[in-house]
């Protein structure tokens, strides 16, 4: 068997598939804190579901594939070690500074006018924690100053003498010169033989010696977090019977073993949400679709990205927690928009989010405590959502104290009935995320009718039919694993191994072709010495030779430009013509992101960086249907209707009783035992051979 798990800021989500393509799934609540509780608070569901013991599913299952919230959380909480930094003398205040852009960090493009919530991040380390030691290479690697070793014994002695628990290393252009770093990590184990250290030149071995200082800080500053629980999970798996292999999902979309995920914990800033795309990707590949939305929304959040021409858009530098890293990871735009999203009423107006009561005090239909009404309240309210089937009917939620919470707080003082009112917090959830949907795809030149929206999460099926019709999309897919969806992501992905020089080179300018001055012959070189280092990683985590794909890009800019697209580099054999053709690919990714005759020529290009990813190809069978041999008969409950605002009849059909070909009708609801599907006036859902519901939008909604 194979397993997957995912732990979000709600739900942990497990998937199980057997060596024929069943799948199984389940949930259990995150519990934050002590996050390996809920973790395996799942597998024991798991292992009921299957009349085992938790003790002999594990010891079935071949393959642990895990995406998890602990570096995320120890970022956003600031909980990380206490680190020191050693950096060349002078640049000290390279953090601080954040090449000005600290103060904007994180803040979308609406609110950049909004001087009020510009404010520097919490550093990750304080200035008195950074130390400065004599040294200097030049940009091309050579030694201009030597290492005073004298100066970084007593930089080490000092920052231990300040209770530093983990040390990162970042010096000027220690990427074409990498011997001072190691050697100041060397004299750092003489002193102290057990500490954590991070150096640039293997951490994110790129130029911006901003970003890669950042990056290479909180490598160390996550590490214990990530490292202690990581060894944990590891330990108790192997205590209860588990003899497989246990991956990590990283943040560029593969899994790795998790003793380097320990190593790279910078890796881990957003593997969860990462899992869903990856398991989309899968999904869309086996389907032959090629452009696919994603939309993730859980509890506390709705996370969304792109695969375009059957790649997932990947960022080379990426924002996360108020810092900028250099290193690749799937563009994800996330907001706060969930089913635990928090609704009242300001100044007259009904507003939804981004606040979230969380798994805990949770929604007032939790009955844990939670006082303030949100999404998942008006879709109980709604009757989208039975209160008696929850989790399949592990939780019980009450509709009552969801419906007088609802008329104090937002119908009475709007004046609106309370069903009005539920249907207004659907509607204004649904349009702020499908808004978010056009930043991402109209805002980037891509029309949405030439994509297929995957909807999964534990709200995403429930609100998908509102978002989807508002954006525009003609297609919606369900996945069979969409309430447990990056969970499967996490199952289902592929060891990826990534390696990465920067090596500035430039072609073109002063009235020559964009291509003329780029060295094939070195770019060869490049590639051959960055190939061969990432084919040895993904072999180290057991696939076979024959099992591995590579690829190449370049991150490549216009001259005298600060930011840079990455462009799959042609395979084969390297030459003029394959230059050529990276060298025209820039120029139409160029025009496709920032429109058409936007592109200079004449400035000539540039090549800041090269990339290898290795991908090892880990042996799973496909999906496939528990479908039923009989025709499914539908339920039906009143459901208010949010979009229309009026009562309606809707039938109730029950997703695993649906046979492959079942036509349903809008407005329904297709419940699943962890999620609900609700298919909207104008729209019909049908099961494929795979067990994936597919919602046809026939027009849009009002």
């Amino acid at each position: 068997m194979y397993l997957g798990i995912d732990i979000g800021g709600t739900f942990t989500d497990l998937v199980l598939m057997d060596e024929e393509g069943r799948v199984s799934t389940t949930k259990a609540l995150t519990t934050p804190g002590n996050l390996e509780a809920g973790l395996f608070e799942a597998i024991d569901y798991a292992a009921q579901g299957k009349g085992l013991s938790t003790g002999q599913l594990l010891a079935r299952i071949t393959t642990f594939g895990h995406g998890t919230t602990q570096a995320t959380n120890a970022l956003i909480e600031r909980d990380g070690a206490l680190t020191g930094l050693i950096t060349t003398k002078g640049f000290g205040d390279t953090l601080a500074l954040q090449r000005l852009k600290g103060f904007t960090a994180g803040i979308p493009s609406t609110q950049l006018g909004w001087y009020s919530r510009r404010r520097y991040p919490q550093p990750l380390v304080p200035r008195h924690l950074v130390e400065e030691v004599t040294e200097r290479v030049d940009y091309a690697g050579r030694v201009i100053l030597p290492l005073d070793e004298s100066e970084v014994r007593a930089a080490i002695a000092r920052l231990l003498e300040q209770g530093v628990q983990t040390f990162a290393v970042s010096l000027l252009w220690s990427f074409r010169h990498p011997a001072h770093e190691l050697r100041i990590r060397e004299l750092i184990r003489e002193q102290a033989p057990d500490a954590y250290v991070s150096v640039s030149c293997e951490v994110a071995p790129s130029i911006g010696e901003y970003e890669r200082t950042a990056t290479t800080a909180m490598n160390s500053y996550l590490a214990l977090k990530v490292v202690a629980y990581l060894r944990k999970v590891d330990g108790l798996l192997r205590e209860q019977g588990f003899k497989g292999n246990f991956f990590v999902l990283n943040s560029a979309g593969g899994v790795m073993p998790a003793d380097e995920a320990a190593n790279r914990p910078v890796a881990l800033v957003t593997s969860g949400p990462t899992g869903g795309v990856m398991g989309s990707l899968e999904l869309a590949t086996a389907m032959g679709l090629r452009n696919v939305i994603t939309t993730d929304m859980g509890g506390t959040s709705f996370d969304v990205a792109l695969i375009v021409d059957g790649v997932p858009i990947v960022s080379v530098n990426h924002e996360a927690g108020g810092f900028h890293l250099s290193s690749p990871m799937i563009d994800i735009r996330a907001i706060g928009a969930g089913g635990g999203s928090i609704a009242r009423v300001e100044q007259g107006q009904l507003r939804v989010g981004p606040e979230s009561a969380s798994a805990r005090p949770g929604p007032v239909c939790y009955g844990r405590g939670g006082t303030r009404v949100t999404t998942t309240d008006a879709d109980v309210v709604l009757g989208i959502i039975d209160p008696d089937n929850f989790l399949g009917g592990r939780m019980k939620l009450d509709r009552r104290a969801a419906e007088a919470a609802i008329d104090e707080q937002i119908a009475r003082p709007l004046g609106l009935s309370v069903y009005e009112a539920a249907a207004g917090i659907r509607r204004i959830v649904d349009d702020h995320m499908a808004d978010t949907l056009r930043e991402v795809t109209v805002g980037r030149g891509h029309d949405p009718r030439d994509f297929t929206l995957f909807a999964y999460g534990g709200a995403g099926p429930v609100h998908c039919a509102g978002f989807g019709a508002e954006l525009g999309v003609r297609r919606i897919v369900v996945p069979a694993t969409s309430m447990v969806h990056s969970a499967y992501g996490a199952l289902a992905s592929d060891v990826h191994y990534s390696s990465e020089r920067s090596e500035p080179m430039s072609g073109g300018g002063a009235g020559k072709a964009p291509w003329e001055g780029l060295d094939a012959g070195r770019i060869e070189e490049i590639f051959g010495d960055l190939e061969s280092e990432a084919l040895e990683g993904v072999l180290r985590s057991g696939v076979a030779r024959d099992d591995t794909e590579v690829a190449r890009s370049v991150a490549m800019r216009y001259r005298r430009q600060v930011h840079d697209l990455l462009i799959p580099f042609p395979d084969g054999e390297i030459g003029p013509e394959s230059v050529r053709a990276v060298v025209e690919r820039f120029e139409n990714a160029y025009e496709g992101a920032y429109g058409k005759g936007s592109g200079f020529r004449d400035a000539g290009v540039e090549i800041s960086a090269f990339h290898v990813n290795v991908v090892g190809r880990l042996k799973k069978p496909d999906l496939v249907a528990n479908s039923p041999d009989q025709a499914a008969r539908p339920a039906s409950r009143e459901v208010f209707e949010p979009r229309q605002c009026v009562a309606v009849k809707a039938l109730i059909w029950q997703w695993l009783d649906l046979p492959v070909g079942q036509v349903v009708d809008g407005p329904a609801v297709i419940e699943h035992p962890e999620t609900a599907v609700y298919v909207g006036a104008g729209q019909s859902a049908s099961l494929d051979a795979a067990g994936n519901l597919l919602i046809d939008i026939q027009e849009t909604q009002e």
